[in-house]
Parts: structure tokens; sequence; C-alpha cells
């Protein structure tokens, strides 16, 4: 091996024996603070949406595409509605992530304030859900003697559709009915799916039909334009909207359906709850950024009932927002996302802290470390000056020649001492050192 190469490689083990438990050191820290953080989110994540041809679904498979992009691979899972979603949540052995809920919902808390449910987390509010009672007009014209409905309490004695166990719309109308001193014994209430139920509505067999469903619905838009069906105009949606929180006030505007054909042809009063997205507790926070931008990207447009920019929005959760969620409101999404692939701005984002306080740690640690190379250099000099002065000391008590081969001897072994080329003047100060005391021993004192 050329001495050259030899005094590099001497040079650089010499280098990582000395900063090698420095270097320990930072990849501990790093790796116990990345089992710590976890910033890496799971590959897989699953999301409850509705029935197959609700909005729910249709919004579902948006937001799988959007996270495919990033590499998160969505299960939508289909369900009767917001009551089912909600159970799955809460159960711990469904396997279902994050789920669309529909406010006003809950079957195991109806009319209690749920912001304390330390498990279940909102991402906020998407849009609006509207209660879509549709009704046909000859059983107006049957029932009530009039071709219009005008009032909740017109419909007693009316066969109506609610909704199948587990969606949302039952527990609503629960509250809708008792609000308005109906005594449901006095309905026919029914709880098919909803699409063999619009079917039966459409054939005569059902004289009402309710849901709440964003307006992307399949069933809403045909229903909206279907001859002989009339949308309920609920009159006193400001005053639903005051005694349920949960609700809003919203108006379908005259026309906003098909212009051309002046559908409908009046503003129609609504009332609605807000779609939300709610997630277990331990959701991982980079799954929820993205949800979070998948929701702003999927819900941030123009539509019938709102203005672009007006949703996602943290008001109207019925549940304490995520911590995530809170950030994306405040700041949007994260600035590194702008210009780096999703799971390295990620990285950064959730590590940096960590790596600036790593880089505190061992920056006055690191001083030490040229200090420790230079003696550990000068240390395979310097040892040898003990036995050179053992020997020195020890002329005229030991016989001359045995001092002679124990010193041939050690300057033997220097020979063999390499060291980098910025300390080779120790090294030749220990070879004419070593020659010095040879010429003492032979009794030379000022000859070479």
């Amino acid at each position: 091996m050329p001495q050259a190469l030899r005094n590099t490689l001497l040079s650089f083990r010499d280098l990582l024996a000395t900063a090698g438990p420095f270097v320990l050191i930072a990849a501990v820290l790093l790796g116990v603070a990345y089992w710590v953080l976890d910033p890496t989110p799971p590959k897989r994540v699953v999301l409850a949406t509705g029935v197959e041809q609700g909005a729910y679904a249709e919004f579902g498979r948006r937001y799988a595409a959007f996270l495919k992009g990033h590499g998160i691979t969505v299960e939508l899972r289909n369900t009767q509605g917001a009551a089912e979603n909600l159970q799955l949540l809460r159960d711990e052995n469904s396997g279902v992530d994050i789920a669309f809920v529909q406010g006003g919902a809950d079957a195991e808390r109806p009319g209690e304030p749920v912001e304390d449910e330390e498990d279940l987390k909102s991402l906020g509010s998407l849009f609006y859900e509207p209660v879509w009672l549709f009704y046909r007009e000859d059983s107006a014209q049957r029932l009530v003697k009039a071709p219009l409905v005008n009032s909740l309490s017109q419909l007693q004695g009316w066969k109506i559709n609610i909704g199948a166990p587990g969606s949302g719309v039952p527990n609503l109308m629960a509250r809708l009915f008792e609000a308005n001193r109906i005594d449901p014994s006095t309905l026919t209430l029914l709880r098919k799916p909803q699409t063999p139920a619009v079917v039966d509505f459409l054939e005569g067999e059902i004289d009402a039909i309710v849901f709440a469903s964003a307006p992307e619905s399949v069933m809403v838009q045909m229903l909206l334009q279907t001859p002989g069906i009339k949308l309920f105009d609920v009159a006193q949606a400001d005053a639903y909207s005051r005694r349920f929180p949960f609700l809003s006030a919203v108006t379908l505007p005259r026309g906003v359906v098909d212009l051309a054909g002046d559908v409908p042809p009046a503003d129609v009063r609504l009332i609605a709850p807000t779609a939300t997205l709610v997630a277990r507790e331990g959701t991982h926070p980079a799954l929820i950024q993205l949800f979070m931008q998948a929701a702003q990207s999927v819900h941030g447009g123009a539509g019938w009932f709102q203005h672009k920019g007006d949703f996602p929005t943290a008001r109207g959760a019925e549940r304490a927002l995520a911590a995530e969620a809170q950030r994306f409101y405040r700041a949007g999404p994260p600035f590194l996302q702008r210009y780096l692939p999703f799971w390295l701005a990620n990285l950064i984002d959730r590590m940096w802290v960590v790596l600036v306080s790593i880089v505190a740690i061992l920056i006055p640690l690191g001083r030490v470390v040229p200090p420790l190379y230079q003696f550990r250099i000068r240390s395979r000099v310097f040892r040898w000056y003990g036995q050179l002065r053992a020997l020195e000391n020890a002329a005229g008590q030991r016989p001359v020649e045995e001092l002679s081969r124990e010193l041939d001897a050690i300057e033997a072994r220097v020979e063999n001492v390499s060291i980098p080329l910025s300390y080779a003047d120790e090294l030749y100060s220990l070879r004419s050192h070593i020659d010095m005391v040879r010429r003492k021993l032979n009794g030379v004192t000022g000859e070479a």
C-alpha cells in the first residue's frame, strides 16, 4: 500500500475513533426522537362514508384520489350514514380511523354537548347537509287538501320514510317532531335504505321521503327535477337554527338546479346541519393534515349553499378540534410542502425542533473533538519518551550493551509509527532524541 494512502487511512481511522462517540450519541438521539414523534404516517387509512349513491360516498372517492397522490391508500367503507359512522368510530375493533358525521346525528348523546368527548376529534365543518323533505303532490292533495305542505304538523297521518337504521336522519327527525309536538304514533314512519325508498316513493307507495345530504347526491338532483315531486319549504328555518345550534338556515336559490328550466321556480328555505370529519384521538397528525388539505380541495369552492372559501371551517363543529386541524385553520398547509414531496416536508416539519435541539447539544461537545484528536495523534509519539528517559537515567547503572539493545528495539518500533503529515515534526523530533540518547550511552557528548 502506498505510504500516502496509508497515512490518509490512518488519519481517517483516528478521526473516526475520536468523533465516533459523538456521532453515535447523535444517532441514538435521532432514533429516540423518531420513535417518540413517529413522524411517518401509516400508508393505509379507513374512511367511513355512507350509502353508495350518497354524497358521502362521492366525497370519499375524491378524498381517496387526493391522498393517493401522496402515497396514502384510503379504504372506503360504505355505511348507512352518520349514526353508524359514529358507532364505528367508538368501536376500537371496527378498524375505522375517520368518518363523515352529520351534525345532530348522535344517537348515544342526543342533545348533549360533545365537546368533551376526548376519544373523538373534529376536523371542522365541511359543507351544509340540508334536510331534504320531498313529498308527492298528489299525497298533499289527498291528505292536506292543498297542493303544498307548509308545516311539519300537516304531515300527521302520512307515510314517511326517514332513513335506514344507522343514518343520521332518524335521530334528527325525532328532535324536529318533538319540537313541533308531533306524536310519532300519528305517522307511519318507515326505515328503508335510500335507494329502495326512493323507488317506492316514485311509485306512490310512500307519501314523503326525508334525507340529509349535500346537493351533490344523485338522488337529490334527480328528485329536484321530477314532475309531481315537491320540496318542503321550511318557513321557520331561522327559528330552527336558533333552537338547535347544529342547524343553519340556508336557501336554495331560484333556478340554481336548472337555470333554463327555472328549477326551483322560487327560493326554497331549508334547514341544514353541517357535515364534519371526525377522527379517532390517535389518528396520525400527518394524516389529519392531508385530510384537511383534501377538504380544502374538495369543499373549498362555491356551491348551492356557500360561497368560495366558506368551507372547510372551524365554526359549527360539535366536537373539539384536533390539534393538527387547529394548526391548519391558523396557518394553512405547511410551508415546506409547497417545494418538497409530502413525505420529506412532513419529516422535516415534525423533526426540525428535535434536530435543532440535538445540534445545540452537540455543538459544545464537538469543541472537544479537535483537542482529543490532537492528543490521540501526539500520544503515539510522546509515550516513547518515558522509556527514553528510563534508559537515559539507567546509563552507568546497567550494562551499555543491554541499554543499547533496548534502545534499538525502541527505534525499530518507532520506525513503524504512522502519523498524519501535519504531525511529522513530532515524529522526527522523537527520532533525534533517540539518537541523542544513543550518543550519550556511547559516551559521545558533542559530536555526531
